[in-house]
């Protein structure tokens, strides 16, 4: 076995440093708190660049939680000292590193050791370890030694230097006598000014800074690394310039954005401040509406938590959960026909409940398990019961792929690309519908209009009746990104004047008809939930069954049919929004049912009916579900859902 060689184990270095400064290299000692996702490539970096000493502190041991960032987190590992493993890698690279190990973390009884003769401090603290860190920070600026923090943002990395005799990390960041809150958020922002990593962050929810819980990428503690050890070279060869606070550095390896930042005063700066207000509001209304629960512990309550992610009209959830036993459950569902104008005879409610059914046996394979459903017969339609019966999948069948796709599926109302769907898209949306359904499309900047049209009109029903004025009174939570039970007024897709409009109109009926007749009312709103959206798409889909619709059972099919071409379209990367109201008004029609008492909308209900028949050209008895669809953006605003304890009813 060949022995360890120091120059050549690091030769390829030499050329971006003589081998002079290689040499200095090796007589450097580096500090480093942490060694987490980023303090653990900080190390394994630095030790590649052939830094000769260390100092390195954790307390924690690798869990399986640790697996997507952290460098030595493996099965192999979990529950091990990270300081311990991490010492071990560190020698298989340098066998002859002088390592100083700190296994019970930096606290007042050993910060003098742990900086003891360091030459330059990296930061690998947790986000959340505020105190240990303004702690480490300060001594480090009392013995003069430089410091590094680097934080993981999204996919790219913010950096800042702290030198000696400069700004000091608490005069940047200003956290003295703030709560804990606030001086998160105060670091989060001082970290990155520039913020680039905002835009991306499709899952608001993952971020809650009061319970110490954040999301993180590889990526973005692997940029952290080469960063943070640039500015190490730099300072420990002498090689300038190096910015220090308040100048910083932010590279977003997504957006494909670098910038440098200036806070004079750091979080003091008129910008940081203004800044600083924004962030509290969006934290704010980035929070979940309720803390989230215990996760599911057992099959059945995993599949449980993914079918609460099932679509339906409104948000209304119309079912709820009867367990009997580890392997079997009944779905207790609701119509909201005496309340809701767009749930005719209960169709709407029974396709919601068809899309229900699909996302449990979609859940279930994910487990190993094969869900079955047997309708009780005997149950009113207005309250169906469905019995669930969960058993071992057949051999040879594998997790439907469209399984991890149920809780991305969401409604964007917004405008989308108006670029084509490609024939592969229509291929494999028009397969995953299955037999018995057919998909008909409508297309083209001639139907897209056709359709907008149509849409434009029928809004015009829809915001004008007093029956559907009391279903939109019960459906919106205003002021909300979120809601667990109706549909967020920031998911609407208007604009907030828009919204400001509709939130005083519907105050009261009587404002409704005001504002129609005499101010036009409808009309900033049906631009921009309807005939803005119907333009901006890729195309508009029609579902329908290849015969009538006559029962329950065929609309649950139905909802089946639906959910798998949602799913299919997230997984494509495509946005839905449903177009229900021209169906459900051509429906009333075509089956004689009186849905208003406002004779002018009965009657533009009847020409718009005649009007969808010639644009489709089908049997209005078999259309399932319309919408439209295109690429863009997932929708950030969103219905959420109750959660499991809520939708189980006691045995």
């Amino acid at each position: 076995m060949k022995r360890f060689d120091y120059a050549d184990a690091f030769s390829r270095n030499i050329g971006w440093i003589t081998p002079a400064e290689q040499g200095i290299l090796r007589g450097k000692r580096v500090a480093i708190a942490g060694l987490g996702g980023v303090g653990g490539a900080h190390l394994l970096t630095l030790t590649r660049l052939g830094i000769g000493h260390f100092h390195i502190s954790d307390l924690d041991r690798f869990e399986v939680a640790n697996f997507n960032r952290q460098a030595g987190a493996s099965l192999a590992t979990v529950g091990r000292p990270k300081v311990d493993v991490l010492a071990e890698m560190a020698r298989d690279i340098d066998p002859e590193l002088d390592l100083r190990l700190f296994p019970q973390g930096v606290g007042p009884e050993n910060l003098d050791a742990f900086l003891d003769g360091v030459d330059c401090y990296l930061d690998g603290l947790d986000y959340f370890a505020i105190a240990a860190r303004r702690a480490v920070f300060a001594a480090c600026a009392a013995k003069g030694i430089p410091a590094i923090t680097a934080a993981p943002l999204g996919m790219g990395a913010a950096v800042l230097n702290f030198l000696p005799g400069g700004m000091t990390f608490e005069d940047y960041f200003r956290l003295e006598g703030q709560p804990e809150l606030e001086q998160l958020i105060r670091f989060l922002l001082g970290l990155s000014p520039a913020m680039l990593q905002r835009g991306y962050l499709v899952h608001p929810q993952a971020v809650d800074l009061a319970a110490h819980r954040g999301p993180s990428t590889p990526m973005a503690c692997d940029l952290c690394a080469g960063m943070a050890a640039t500015q190490a070279l730099k300072i420990l060869l002498g090689r300038g310039p190096v910015r220090a606070a308040p100048w910083g550095q932010q590279f977003d390896a997504y957006r494909d954005r670098y910038v440098h930042t200036w806070r004079p005063g750091g979080n003091a700066h008129p910008l940081q401040r203004l800044g600083l207000a924004i962030a509290r509001r969006q934290l704010a209304a980035a929070a979940p509406p309720v803390a989230p629960g215990p996760p599911p512990a057992t099959p059945l309550e995993r599949i449980l938590d993914q079918a609460r992610w099932a679509p339906s009209g409104d948000n209304t959830q119309p079912w709820h959960f009867r367990v009997r036993d580890p392997d079997h459950f009944e779905i207790h569902g609701r119509d909201t026909r005496d309340w809701c104008v767009y749930d005719l005879e209960g169709h709407a409610s029974w396709i919601a409940l068809g899309a229900l059914l699909e996302t449990i046996a979609l859940a279930a394979t994910r487990e190993g398990l094969e869900a079955t459903f047997q309708r009780r017969p005997e149950a009113p339609e207005t309250a169906p019961v469905v019995e669930v019966a969960l058993r071992p999948l057949p051999a040879g069948r594998e997790p439907d792929p469209l399984a991890p796709w149920i809780p991305e599926r969401r409604v964007q109302r917004r405008p989308l690309s108006t670029r084509p769907l490609t024939p592969a898209h229509k291929q494999a949306l028009e397969a995953a519908v299955g037999p018995g359904y057919r998909v008909t499309w409508v297309e083209g900047w001639g139907g897209r209009w056709r359709m907008a049209r149509l849409l434009f009109r029928n809004a015009h029903i829809r915001l004008t009746i007093p029956e559907a004025y009391r279903v939109h009174r019960r459906i919106i939570e205003w002021d909300a990104r979120y809601s667990l039970d109706r549909i967020p007024d920031q998911a609407l897709g208007a604009d907030p004047l828009t919204l400001k409009l509709m939130r005083w109109a519907m105050t009261s009926w009587e404002r409704v008809r005001l504002l129609n007749r005499w101010f036009a009312g409808t009309w900033m709103p049906r631009l921009q939930l309807d005939l803005l959206p119907a333009l901006g798409c890729g195309a508009h889909f029609l579902i329908s069954a290849g015969h009538e619709l006559q029962g329950i059972d065929d609309y649950l099919a139905g909802g089946r049919a639906l959910q798998r071409l949602w799913l299919t379209a997230t997984s494509l990367g495509l946005q839905i929004q449903p177009e229900m109201t021209p169906l459900i008004f051509s429906e009333y029609v075509r089956r004689g049912v009186r849905f208003s008492g406002e004779a002018p909308a009965r009657h533009e209900a009847a020409s718009l009916a005649a009007d969808l028949d010639r644009l489709l050209g089908d049997d209005g008895a078999r259309r399932v579900f319309l919408g439209r669809i295109g690429r863009g953006p997932a929708a950030v605003a969103r219905s959420l859902r109750l959660p499991r304890e809520r939708l189980l009813q006691p045995d």
